[in-house]
């Protein structure tokens, strides 16, 4: 047996190495005395031979070869079965902690091990011992390996008594808050919220004057890593202790200008953390303590920090609430649509919809005609692209909320606009939004106002704008109306057939499907069909492809009749076809069929035309044929 399947049958066996008394167990402690045996010794007897990949393991722990030491990280579980939880604690554990310096992979991974491994040292009870390797962890030079380090300290924080927290892991929270390195200030950071709630009320207090200590370190890294931890703080400090001493401590942060560096960074992670904040205190508090410090934010001198309050806007529209929102957001949301930096100005357009939604029914009216309305007609005219593909995607969204008249009159024009934009992405996001408008306006309007438009995008050169009116057009039809679609609308589905691109054909083939469903097989059969078979007399065989890709999808919807009268006999002519593509896609079209047919077709007309393929020269022609004569019989 190979080492693998012996570590594998060891795995297997995992409930006897529980058992102190189990000559496997015994073997086991033989074998592996002392963690810094070579691998040599461990082997010399065949007795102990069949733990050797255990012995390989721990020997590659500390193997020169970095993938080595990596691949028996990840297997740190199977070393700990084998060793029982006893010799887990006492010799697996330091070893682990003594030997911190190596490669960041390793480290990253063995944080993440440690995570998990309170089953393997004996459970709860026992889970402090793993906390000196996380903390070693914890201050090394690599963020990556920090952060995993601090994730495995707050998940095994969950599993230690409030003694244990008091004993153990405060304590370590305060070695981490008072190391001479940033990096271990930094990682402490993440682990008050996990601590503070299970501690004495003195140790509660101490805990908050380091973790008001870390807030205004002189470290802009440390400051960073405190900002972006002290919403989540918040939520488990007592309420008059976060107005009387959170709050000042953000409000610092989120106005950090020491500025030895500029540190934007610092403010622009309090803005999220203001918006958690928020979410836990009354309206009023909010106007009187946060307030300020948004409103410095929605106009900070960094882009950054601006573009921060842009993205998170809709988040701090539902903390504040309907009454500042109303007295006081809707300003500065409107200052931030007309922001100087075209990334800011993107940012806050994609709100645009859910904003005016979020808005109180009785107030949107008002807010959004003389405050967000003059920036939309702004930024449908903005000389950045991104912006305008921003505002594309959401303003047909605010039709429901703005009415009928209010989208005729005010809305419609900009439409247009943006339907005529020379970007792409920006003509994209508004047809594949058509549907909410016609919802409000109605298709008669629709039709008169943007169907010129859409019609000119249906021959537009960028394949995924004609894709996009593909996909609408059964949409249209339906609401269109099988007159106003045969004489608008009908030939340009047709051209789509013999498109360049075949995305553009297969989407037109599937269109057609869903228009037969929508019209009728009278409709199918008097403008539809007879087109499609036509075209398996065209030069190009890409076209006579089409034509059997359109009969695989109309099959679908039309009866046995039809297909027996009218396409079975176009499939076998294009069994006849040069090319051999086209003769093997007819194998394939016949296989699909074969199911709606009666069996005099199938015994006439079908397999008589696969007899033939089935001596084709060509190896795929002949495939597919089996493949169909199989379903015939």
């Amino acid at each position: 047996m190979g080492y693998i399947g012996k570590l594998l049958h060891l795995v297997d066996n995992e409930a006897d190495v529980y058992c102190k008394d189990t000559p496997l167990m015994d073997a086991i402690n033989r074998v592996i005395t002392n963690l810094h045996y070579p691998v040599a010794s461990m082997a010399a007897t065949s007795e102990d031979d069949s733990l050797y990949p255990i012995a390989v393991l721990i020997d590659e722990l500390r193997n020169e070869d970095t993938q080595l030491r990596l691949n028996s990280i990840k297997k740190l579980s199977t070393i700990a079965l084998a060793l029982g939880v006893e010799r887990t604690r006492a010799e697996l554990i330091p070893f682990l902690t003594d030997t911190i310096e190596d490669e960041d992979e390793v480290l990253w991974a063995l944080a993440e091990q440690l995570g998990n491994f309170i089953p393997l040292v004996g459970g709860p009870e026992y889970a402090s011992c793993l906390l000196p390797p996380l903390e070693n962890l914890a201050t090394v030079e690599e963020t990556v390996v920090r952060e995993k380090a601090t994730e495995s300290l707050r998940m095994i924080a969950g599993d230690h008594s409030p003694a244990d927290i008091e004993k153990h892991f405060a304590p370590l929270v305060k070695r981490l808050s008072q190391g001479d390195w940033f990096t271990s200030r930094t990682s402490a950071c993440g682990l008050y919220a996990v601590c503070y709630p299970h501690v004495s009320v003195a140790l509660k207090s101490e805990l908050r004057m380091m973790f008001k200590c870390l807030c205004t370190d002189d470290t802009p890294m440390v400051r960073r890593a405190a900002a972006s931890k002290i919403g989540e703080f918040a939520k488990v400090v007592e309420m008059e202790h976060l107005k009387g001493e959170i709050i000042p401590l953000f409000n610092s942060l989120a106005n950090d200008e020491q500025v030895k560096f500029s540190q934007d960074s610092v403010r622009l992670l309090a803005v999220e953390a203001g918006i958690t904040i928020a979410g836990l205190l009354t309206e009023s508090d909010i106007e009187s303590l946060l307030l300020p410090m948004f409103r410095s934010a929605a106009s900070d001198k960094s882009w950054r920090v601006r573009f921060m309050i842009a993205d998170k806007f809709i988040d701090l529209q539902t903390a504040v609430g309907p009454t500042i929102t109303k007295n006081h957001l809707v300003f500065h949301f409107s200052g931030l649509l007309k922001d100087v930096e075209a990334e800011v100005r993107a940012s806050a357009a994609n709100k645009i919809k859910e904003f005016c939604t979020n808005l109180p029914a009785d107030i949107q009216e008002a807010v959004i005609m003389p405050n967000i309305l003059p920036a939309v007609k702004e930024l449908v005219c903005d000389t950045n692209q991104h912006v305008k593909a921003a505002l594309a995607s959401v303003i047909m969204g605010l039709s429901p909320i703005m009415g009928k008249d209010n989208t005729i009159q005010h809305l419609l024009p900009l439409f247009l606009i943006l339907l005529k934009d020379e970007h792409s992405d920006v003509r994209l996001n508004i047809i594949s939004n058509l549907d909410s408008v016609n919802k409000v306006i109605g298709i008669h309007q629709l039709s008169q106002s943007l169907l010129p438009a859409i019609v000119e995008l249906a021959e537009d050169p960028k394949w995924r704008v004609r894709l996009a009116i593909i996909e609408h057009m059964p949409l249209l039809a339906e609401q269109l109306g099988v007159e106003f679609f045969d004489e608008k609308l009908n030939s340009l589905c047709m051209s789509w057939l013999v498109d360049g691109v075949f995305a553009i054909r297969s989407a037109a083939t599937s269109n057609l499907k869903r228009l037969v469903s929508i019209f009728g097989l009278e409709w199918a059969q008097n403008t539809v069909i007879t087109k499609v078979l036509s075209m398996a007399r065209d030069p190009n065989y890409l076209h006579r492809m089409t034509t059997l890709f359109a009969i695989n999808v109309l099959a679908e919807v039309c009866p046995p009749d039809v297909i027996a009268k009218f396409m079975v006999p176009v499939i076998s002519n294009l069994a006849a076809d040069a090319v051999p593509n086209v003769r093997f896609n007819v194998a394939k079209t016949m296989a699909l069929i074969v199911p709606s047919l009666d069996s005099h077709t199938i015994e006439f007309q079908i397999k008589p035309c696969l007899t033939k393929l089935h001596e084709d020269e060509d190896m795929d022609v002949k495939y597919f044929a089996d493949e169909a004569l199989v379903l015939c019989h």
